[in-house]
C-alpha cells in the first residue's frame, strides 16, 4: 500500500543532486513485510470492537440521544476505514494486487472513514461542550433530529474533504496512486498533505483542547465534580495527540521533500521508514475509539456483560439470565458527574457520554 498521503512512487530508486543513486529497495521490502501485519491486527480489533459498539447502540432499549447518534456515526466511520484495510494487506504481498475500479473504490472509502472518524471525534468533543458549558442554552438544540442532521453534514464534508486526496488516484503499471495532469504534478501533492495536516490534524486538535479545557474548568467549579471523569478527558486529547501527531509531522516533512529539503540519501530513507512505522501508530487510534468514547460507559460495559452471559449461556447449555436493560442506570445515579443540572440529554451515569 503506498502511504496515503504522501505523493507514492512506483520506482525504488531516488536520485539526489549529484546523481548518486538512492536505494529504498530494503525500505519498500520492510513495509511489504511489516505493514500487512499491523493493517491485520487492526483490522481484527477495530472491526470487532466498532462492531461492538453498532450492536450495543442498536440493541439499546433506551430512547436514542444525540450523544448515541454521534458515537453511531464515529463507529461507522472507524468501520469504514478498517474495512479497506484488507484490500491494503492484498496490494502490499501481490504484485498485481488491483484493478483500476478497485484501486479507485478502495482509496476513496478509506478517506471518507479517514476524515470521517476524525470529525466525528470533534463534534463529540463540541457536543461534550454544548452539554456541559452551555448546558442552559443547548437544551433545544441536541436533540435526535440535529444530531443526525449535523452528522449527514459531517458525512458530506468527510466526502468533499476526501475527495482532492482520491480524484486522480489510478491504476499505473501496477500501481496505485495519484496520477496529474501536468498543470497540477508541482502542486496537488502539496496541498493534498496540507489539507491533511490543518483539517486532518491541527485545527480537530484546537477545536477538542478548547471544548476539554472549558469542560474541565466547569467541572472544577461544580460541587459534583468526579475526578474519573476529568481523567478520561485528558485521556481523549493525550491519545489523539499522541497517536497522530508524529504521523502529521513526518507528512510535513514529506511535503518538505517535494522542494528538495533533505537531498541526502540517508534522510530520505529515513524519512521512508518512519512514515511507514507512524501511519501505522496513527491507524491504530480507530482501535482506541471504543475504548475511550464508548465502553467506558456504563451502559455499553453492561451490553458487554449481556453478551458474554448470553454466550456462556449458549456454550454451557443452561439458564443464565441475559437481559439486558438500560435501566439498570438508575442504580449509578450516584455517580453522576454533573447530576441533572445541565441537561436532559446526557446520560447520568455512562461516564462516556459526558465526554
Amino acid at each position: 500500500m503506498p502511504t496515503p498521503f504522501p505523493e507514492p512512487s512506483p520506482e525504488d530508486f531516488q536520485y539526489d543532486e549529484s546523481a548518486e543513486a538512492c536505494h529504498l529497495g530494503d525500505i519498500m521490502a520492510f513495509g511489504t513485510t511489516f505493514l500487512p501485519i499491523v493493517y491485520s491486527l487492526v483490522f481484527a480489533f477495530g472491526l470487532v470492537g466498532n462492531l461492538l459498539v453498532v450492536s450495543a447502540l442498536i440493541h439499546s432499549r433506551k430512547p436514542k440521544s444525540v450523544a448515541d447518534i454521534y458515537l453511531l456515526n464515529l463507529a461507522l466511520s472507524d468501520l469504514l476505514f478498517v474495512a479497506t484495510l484488507p484490500f491494503w494487506i492484498h496490494y502490499q504481498i501481490r504484485d498485481h494486487g488491483f484493478d483500476n475500479a478497485t484501486c479507485k473504490l478502495t482509496t476513496a472509502l478509506f478517506f471518507i472513514g479517514f476524515f470521517g472518524g476524525i470529525f466525528f471525534i470533534t463534534i463529540i468533543s463540541i457536543d461534550r461542550y454544548q452539554a456541559i458549558v452551555l448546558a442552559a442554552n443547548s437544551m433545544s438544540n441536541r436533540t435526535v433530529q440535529h444530531g443526525v442532521t449535523v452528522s449527514l453534514s459531517v458525512w458530506a464534508a468527510a466526502i468533499l474533504v476526501a475527495a482532492p486526496q482520491f480524484m486522480f488516484t489510478k491504476l499505473t503499471e501496477n500501481q496505485c496512486f495519484g496520477d496529474y495532469p501536468d498543470v497540477l504534478r508541482n502542486v496537488w501533492p502539496v496541498l493534498r498533505n496540507m489539507e491533511a495536516n490543518i483539517l486532518g490534524f491541527l485545527l480537530p486538535l484546537l477545536i477538542m483542547s478548547y471544548c476539554y479545557f472549558r469542560i474541565i474548568w466547569t467541572l472544577f467549579s461544580c460541587k459534583n465534580k468526579k475526578a474519573k471523569a476529568i481523567k478520561l478527558i485528558f485521556l481523549v486529547v493525550i491519545v489523539f495527540f499522541l497517536f497522530w501527531t508524529p504521523y502529521h509531522v513526518m507528512i510535513f516533512l514529506e511535503t518538505l521533500s517535494l522542494y528538495n529539503f533533505f537531498p541526502n540519501c540517508d534522510t530520505k530513507r529515513d524519512l521512508k521508514l518512519a512514515l511507514n512505522v507512524t501511519e501505522t501508530i496513527a491507524f491504530i487510534h480507530c482501535c482506541l475509539n471504543p475504548l475511550i468514547y464508548a465502553f467506558a460507559g456504563q451502559k455499553f460495559r453492561r451490553y458487554l456483560d449481556h453478551l458474554y452471559r448470553k454466550c456462556l449461556a449458549v456454550l454451557c447449555g443452561g439458564s443464565v439470565h441475559t437481559g439486558f436493560s438500560s435501566s439498570e442506570s438508575q442504580r449509578s445515579r450516584k455517580g453522576s458527574v454533573l447530576s441533572s443540572n445541565f441537561t436532559q440529554y446526557t446520560s447520568e451515569g455512562d461516564t462516556s457520554v459526558h465526554l
